[in-house]
Order: structure tokens, then sequence, then C-alpha cells
């Protein structure tokens, strides 16, 4: 496995310091591995086993470890000498009012303990925990493994190695395991299972929902209708040709379940001339293809759909807040805004003539100097007028 250096980087300058390091991200995206990777440079640093104290509470061996009570208990039983400790916790969102034994620990031995969390919820920190710890946390999202990232794993470098490698990733995505497969049914069935984990365990089960065939006509709904403007509407009309009705205010919230549990990302649109949000309709992306897999497998009649989930979940992994922005006349598929820094960017599949025309011209209604960037699959350099065009594997590979 490859060292998730583009995490470990951020992560790093806190291994000492008096903040609880939250990790969040979508279940089986690797944050366990980032966890061990973190141990493994803490021990070359001199640090002992027993400072280390490990827990993953998916693991049976913790199954009784499910209240605040057992879960301190436990903790505080290994902490028996007069020095720093540092505590790793996976998957804590298993544990009972697991927040409140946070806060125990860090109140109890304060700068002797450095707290590390992982969650597969969007809101971990939403709760209780993050009243009692304003300003005393900070936190980190971790995806599932950027192109960059597997060509690394497969140590592969010439181009036809790379556009092969590239195929298989809009199909199966980066979930880390689905690399040890040996083959394409393997891939499938482990995908599957992940799929499968998501839902029940971080949504149907979390959130009680009692109706899951609604719940599952609505996320396929998503699923295969990926990158489109969606409204509450719009679904309720699919739903209708099913003879069901449903409110609005079950759809938003069956989508909302699906946001926490990180399995989608709602994308705002952002109305570039008034400077607003626009509320009532939005774009929902995958966090991961390979999981759209399992129940869509129609991928190649939406390549351009399946391109623009690559470039919007790339772009959340370089730390980008993106959002959709509408024009009077038009929409720009991304504005991604890091800091101080904003990017413009289009995506198609392949560009020709009116697709050019289309691709290029939107941002004839935009006067700035932001960058403003066409990602295709072309090899050839359409750039113009300013305007950057480049191959979407070389953006991918920050060519």
């Amino acid at each position: 496995m490859i060292k998730r250096e583009k995490y470990l980087k951020n992560i790093r300058p806190f291994y000492d310091k008096d903040l609880i390091k939250v990790i969040t991200g979508i279940r089986r995206c690797g944050k366990s591995v980032i966890l061990m990777q973190i141990m493994d440079e803490l021990r070359d640093n001199g640090i002992r086993d027993e400072q280390i104290i490990y827990i993953n509470f998916e693991f049976v061996d913790y199954i009784d470890i499910t209240d605040v009570k057992a879960f301190n208990a436990y903790v505080e039983n290994k902490i028996v000498k007069d020095e720093k400790y540092y505590l790793f916790f996976d998957e804590i969102q298993n544990v009972d009012r697991w927040e409140k034994a946070i806060n125990s620990l860090k109140a109890k031995y304060k700068d002797k303990v450095s707290i590390f969390i992982t969650g597969s919820n969007s809101d971990l920190l939403s709760g209780e925990l993050a009243t009692h710890i304003a300003g005393r946390y900070v936190s980190f999202k971790i995806y599932p493994f950027t192109f960059e990232e597997v060509c690394q794993l497969k140590e592969i470098n010439e181009r036809y190695e790379i556009e092969r490698e590239f195929n298989d990733f809009i199909l199966w995505g980066g979930m880390p395991q689905r690399f040890v497969m040996e083959d394409e049914q393997q891939i499938r069935t482990y995908l599957a299972d992940v799929y499968n984990s998501i839902v029940v365990k971080d949504i149907i089960e979390r959130f009680k929902i009692k109706d899951i065939d609604l719940f599952n006509k609505i996320l396929t709904y998503i699923v295969t209708t990926p990158s489109q403007t969606f409204s509450a509407d719009s679904l309720s009309n699919y739903l209708l040709a099913d003879n069901l009705e449903v409110s609005k205010v079950t759809i938003y919230n069956y989508l909302e379940y699906m946001c926490k549990a990180l399995l989608i990302h709602k994308c705002d649109r952002y109305d570039i001339r008034g400077k607003k949000i626009l509320n009532g309709k939005y774009k929902y992306y995958l966090a991961d293809l390979g999981l759209g897999q399992v129940i869509n497998s129609e991928k190649k009649k939406q390549m351009g759909a399946y391109l623009e989930n690559i470039v919007y979940n790339e772009l959340l992994s370089r730390g980008y807040v993106v959002k959709v922005g509408t024009l009077t006349n038009g929409e720009i598929d991304f504005i991604a805004t890091r800091y101080e820094e904003k990017i413009y960017f289009q995506i198609a599949y392949h560009l020709y003539d009116e697709i050019i025309d289309r691709e290029f011209g939107v941002y004839n209604n935009i006067n700035d100097n932001y960058p403003k960037f066409v990602i295709s699959t072309d090899a050839f350099d359409f750039s113009q007028n300013g305007i950057i065009h480049k191959n979407i594997i070389d953006w991918l590979l920050n060519k």
C-alpha cells in the first residue's frame, strides 16, 4: 500500500499538538491505513508501542465497548505511566456518547495524550463534541485513491499503461482495497459489499429508515442520473411513475442521510452575477465511481457525466470548495475556490465543432482574470483566448 503523503503532510504537524485530530471519510476509503502510517511514523521517532493505544470499533475484539463508560474504563486501564500516550480511535461513531469519553480523557490527561479519531459520517463534529471542544480540534477529510495515487500504486509510467488504467478507474473507481482483487468478479463483489455496508450501517440502521424500498429507489435515481441538476420536483415526478407519492421533506431527508454517510456529495449552485447560493436545485456526485457501478453499469452512455464526477472528486481531494456556476445564458461546470484562489472548469468528453464553441464560449460571460480551464479526453491542445485546455489524464497527474 502506498504512503498517502497528500494527507499525512497535513496531519503530521499536529502529531504532538494539544488538539484532537478528527479524520473523516467514506467507509473503506483508507482512514485506518492512514492511522497505521501515523503510528509507524511515531515509532520511527522513538515512541514505544506501550505509548500507543489503538481501538478499531469494528473489530470483534472491542465488541463489548459500546458505551461511554466501557470506552473510558478501557482506555484509562491502558494509561499506566506518567508519560505521553497517543490514542487512536477508529470508526468511533459506533460507540454511544463517545464524545463524553473524549472530553473526559482530554480534561483529565490534558497534554499527556494526543488523540486521533476517525469516523464514516460527515456530521461527526456536528453534535456535543463540537460544542465542548470548539477551537480545540482540527479536522481532515480523506477520500478514495485519486488517479495519481492509483498510478503510484501500480508503478506505471508508460502512456498506454496510464490510459488503460484510466479506463479502469472510470469503471471501478479508487476504493483502495479493490486493487488487491484478482479479477472483475472479485472487484464487483467487494464493491457491492462496501456499498451495502454503507447503505445498511451508515444510513438505514443509523437513521432508522423504515421504507427501504423507497430509499433504494431514490438512491438509484441519484446514481443513474449523475451530474444532473436536481430538484425535489424532478425526483417526485420520477417516483410518481411507480405510483409513489412522496413529500419533498422525505426526499430531502433521504438525500441528507446519503450525504452524511459520505456516499454522495451535494454541490451547491452559485449565481455568478448575483453572488449568492441558489436554493432548491443542486447537483450530486458519487464519492466513488466504483460504487455507482454496483447498481448502474451503463457508464459508456454517460461518459461526460462520469468525467465531471472524477474532476469534482479530484478538486475535493486537493482541498477546494466546489460549486456549480450559473449564468443568465449558461452554466459553468465548476467554480473551485481555496483561500484566495479561484479557478473555473468546463468538462467535456470530446471537443469538436459546436462542443468547442459551447465549452469555450461560456467563458465570454465572465469578466475576471481568474484561470479558466476546459478539461477533456482529447490529446490535441485546443487552448484559445487565454482559456487553458487540458487532457484529463494530464490534469489529474499534474502534468
